[in-house]
Formats: C-alpha cells, sequence, structure tokens
C-alpha cells in the first residue's frame, strides 16, 4: 500500500492524517468549498498548521490502495460518491465512523473493492472548527488482513486484531449509545459519568435493549456486552468529553441517528422494545433544535 486517501478531516481524519504524511503518498480528498477554505486558512492540530496534498472528487489522476473514511456519519452518503473515482478491485477501504452499518453501505456501492470492518478507539480530541486537540493516544480496530497490518506497522500505526470483530464493534458501539447520548443530554465528562451511580445503573438498562438485538442480529457473547463496556468506560479519561456532547456545546449536528435511532430501527425490525433509546433519541433531537433556535436568533453556541 503506497497511494492513501483520507476522507474527513475532523478529529480522527485530522489525526491520522498527521501520523501517515510523509510514509505513503497522501491525499487528502475535499470538495471544492473545503478545498478554498484550508488554502486560505490551514487546518490546526495542536496548534499547530497543518499542510497536506488536496485531491478533488472529480480528479481521475490517482488510484488509491486504501481509503481511509473518517467523516461524521451523515458525511457517509456524499464520501461514498466522493471516492468513486479512486476506488478499484484492488482498493482497500476502512471506515471509522462510530455506528455500525458504513461497511455495508460502502460496499454495497463498491461490491468489487475490499471493504474491511474497522474503528477508531482512543483517547477523547477536542474539535473546534478547523482545529484539533489530540493527545496522539488511539488505535484502529481492525478486521484481520495481511496486507494492511503491514501497511500499520511500517507506519507506525497502533492497530489491533480482535479475536471477533463483531463483537468488538458492537461492544464499541454499546459503549457509545449509552455514554454519547446521556454526556450530551446531561453535559458530563467521562469522570462524571463513571462516578456516578445512578447513571450506571441506567446505562445497564440502555445495554439491555442494545444486547437484545445485537442477539438478533447473531452477535456471540453479548452476555459479556454490559461487563465489557462498562469497563471500557472507566477507561478513559476523565476530563474528556464525548464527541456528542462536543457537537452539542459547538451548536452542530449530532450523531444521534446512528446511535438511539438505529437501535429504535432495529428494534422495530426484531420486534424487541427500545424504550430508553426512544427517550434518548427525542431529547437529543431536542437538544439540537434548540441549538438552531439559538444560532438563527444570534445567541451563539451554548
Amino acid at each position: 500500500m503506497k497511494k492513501v486517501i483520507i476522507c474527513g478531516l475532523g478529529a480522527v481524519g485530522m489525526t491520522y492524517a498527521v501520523k501517515l504524511r510523509g510514509k505513503c503518498e497522501l491525499k487528502i480528498l475535499v470538495d471544492a468549498k473545503r478545498l478554498e477554505r484550508y488554502t486560505n486558512n490551514k487546518p490546526l492540530f495542536n496548534g499547530e498548521e497543518q499542510t497536506f496534498d488536496y485531491i478533488l472528487p472529480s480528479d481521475s489522476s490517482f488510484v488509491a490502495d486504501l481509503i481511509i473514511i473518517a467523516t461524521k456519519s451523515y458525511g457517509l452518503i456524499q464520501a461514498i460518491g466522493n471516492i468513486k473515482n479512486f476506488t478499484t478491485s484492488d482498493t482497500t477501504i476502512i471506515s471509522l465512523l462510530n455506528g455500525i452499518s458504513s461497511e455495508e453501505l460502502i460496499q454495497k456501492t463498491y461490491p468489487q473493492a475490499k471493504v474491511l470492518k474497522s474503528y477508531f478507539i482512543g483517547h477523547s480530541a477536542v474539535r473546534d472548527g478547523d482545529s484539533v486537540i489530540q493527545d496522539g493516544v488511539g488505535t484502529i480496530v481492525v478486521e484481520n488482513n495481511p496486507e494492511i497490518g503491514i501497511f500499520f506497522e511500517e507506519c507506525g500505526i497502533d492497530y489491533s486484531v480482535p479475536d471477533d470483530i463483531d463483537y468488538s464493534m458492537w461492544l464499541k458501539f454499546t459503549m457509545n449509545i449509552f455514554s454519547n447520548q446521556v454526556s450530551a443530554i446531561l453535559k458530563m465528562t467521562f469522570g462524571d459519568l463513571k462516578k456516578n451511580k445512578t447513571f450506571i445503573e441506567f446505562a445497564k438498562k440502555i445495554i439491555v435493549e442494545v444486547r437484545q438485538i445485537a442477539e438478533k442480529k447473531g452477535v456471540n457473547n453479548t452476555e459479556n456486552l454490559e461487563k465489557d463496556a462498562l469497563y471500557a468506560l472507566s477507561l478513559m479519561c476523565d476530563e474528556g468529553k464525548t464527541s456528542m456532547y462536543q457537537d452539542i456545546l459547538a451548536g452542530r449536528k449530532t450523531e444521534v441517528d446512528i446511535f438511539a435511532g438505529e437501535i429504535i430501527k432495529l428494534g422495530k425490525e426484531f420486534n424487541v422494545l427500545t424504550p430508553y433509546n426512544k427517550v434518548l433519541y427525542d431529547l437529543i433531537k431536542i437538544a439540537e433544535e434548540n441549538n438552531e433556535h439559538r444560532i438563527h436568533s444570534g445567541k451563539g453556541r451554548q
């Protein structure tokens, strides 16, 4: 793997753009609007201006060996369309988005490509506009693939290959569902969540809904979801804020549709009741609408 495209310069995309720059032929895929923005005002990583080699979706001179999609979930459809000119049967695609459905959408559009199940896990980053603060602690969890393993090792990228990638993805999904959404509604850091006994009991009720659906989806070892998800929460740095909490604070659109929204949809499909996720979904939508009103009224972010 020599030619690499990163799609998305948010917290995760920026982190890996900095790590991979100079170690491969790296291109950052952007639209014309973002190209102008990044050219006039260079993005910042840990306070330092960053210069990348950008490429537009219309360019047909570059064929990617590896494409890393690191957009927000609501940018996925556009990203899938934007990578068309760079994708062949020799292209490997990994999606570092939250949720459990992005790989299926990508593979459906590009059945000839190698779409690997994967996700990012690490210390939370702080994003403010085109500025990202991240301490470098993070791992790409990916299904077993020798080619990408060699590439990551050559580039010094921390990665892991779990015994069961499906369970591993549902584990992260579970943690996102109870931590991201509650923290955004109640404005709590990871430390706030960890030390709050009432939250822990509430999280267990949310996990029941997720576990029942995971079982219907054929995920193995779902009896371990509660223990493993709460342990994963305990490892997060106390001062960190979830991405959804940051989105609410910044007045941005959240990813509630791939968290509670996904669970509600799957609950209907498998006849599983999801009352806790329905409440979380509505509360996040209320917060989003409140942000829109504040911004339009000139009161700005929260």
